[in-house]
């Protein structure tokens, strides 16, 4: 049976148009939930508004909107006011640029869907877009109203269609220079750098989404089957992590080099022109070493 979409559209560049379906591509729904229960009854409980001053419950047709523009001061803002902020909707995902895939920084990347053709008609364009912009190796910048905010989407080609990634305001992403802003600059380099690029190169893999289990999520469902079964249950104590008081030692034992073993990380390869001859010992002096590069 095929998913319930989303939303439904124009997908549009330039006077090409088709109609186009969005789908979620990314859901916590399946996720164990819970309720909130009264432990005497067992009944679920219900939240409900109360007035902060009276206690008393305020009932959901005097329930508005308030903006505080000062401490204990608020505008009031009635339904049809916040309404009349919605921006109108054409439900047109309509094309304004096209990008280099990798322009977009991922830190704006908001939540992604799929795109797909909404009905047999529409399949010749759709495909026409999807392909042209695999053979220029590009992504598409589009802007309509989803969810009743007017939203920037990044589309790109997915396998048989698009996948299509609202993307966060500027606004809304921090700086980064606000959280790095107390690190100092230091160089790494010598033992320190070659064991890290070993231990780097021995840890190489590729991404498989289906190795990378949500422990957290199994552990809960192992819970409730342990409980609806009757099972004893006995609480885990987290392991305490080992703290690490020298660098240097972390990454000889990582890289599988022993505390007491000077063995050093795999060495550089030697560069491939020949080396230039050494120069003869002076008497009273040293012979001149060649310094490592």
């Amino acid at each position: 049976m095929a998913p319930r979409a989303n939303w439904k559209g124009f997908l549009k560049v330039g006077e090409v148009a088709c109609p186009v379906a969005l789908y979620t591509a990314a859901s916590t729904s399946d996720r164990i939930a819970f309720h909130t229960l009264n432990r005497e009854t067992g009944n679920r409980v219900r939240r409900r508004y109360v007035d902060s001053e009276t206690g008393k419950p305020v009932e959901h047709d005097d329930q508005v909107k308030g903006y505080e523009v000062s401490s204990g001061e608020y505008v009031v803002l009635e339904p049809d006011e916040v309404a009349a902020a919605v921006p109108a909707s054409d439900k047109t995902l309509e094309i304004d640029a096209f990008i280099a895939c990798g322009d977009v920084d991922d830190v704006y990347f908001d939540k992604p869907y799929y795109l797909a053709p909404a009905d047999k008609s529409a399949v010749e364009a759709f495909e026409l877009i999807r392909e042209g912009m695999r053979a220029n190796k590009v992504a598409a910048l589009a802007r309509t109203v989803l969810f009743r905010r007017e939203r920037t989407v990044l589309i790109r080609p997915h396998g048989a269609g698009l996948v299509g990634t609202t993307l966060n305001f500027d606004y809304e992403v921090r700086s980064s220079a606000d959280a790095f802003s107390d690190l100092p600059k230091t160089k790494i380099a010598g033992e320190m750098m070659d064991l890290a690029k070993h231990i780097i190169s021995t840890k190489r893999g590729e991404f498989d989404p289906s190795k990378f289990d949500d422990r957290y999520e199994a552990t809960l469902a192992e819970l409730v089957k342990a409980k609806v079964e009757g099972r004893k249950i006995t609480p885990r104590k987290p392991k305490a992590p080992e703290k690490v008081t020298d660098l240097m030692e972390a990454l000889r034992q990582s890289a599988g080099v022993g505390g007491g073993d000077k063995t050093k990380a795999p060495a550089k390869k030697a560069a491939s022109k020949k080396a230039p001859a050494r120069k003869p010992a002076v008497a009273g002096g040293r012979a001149e070493r060649r310094k490592a590069s």
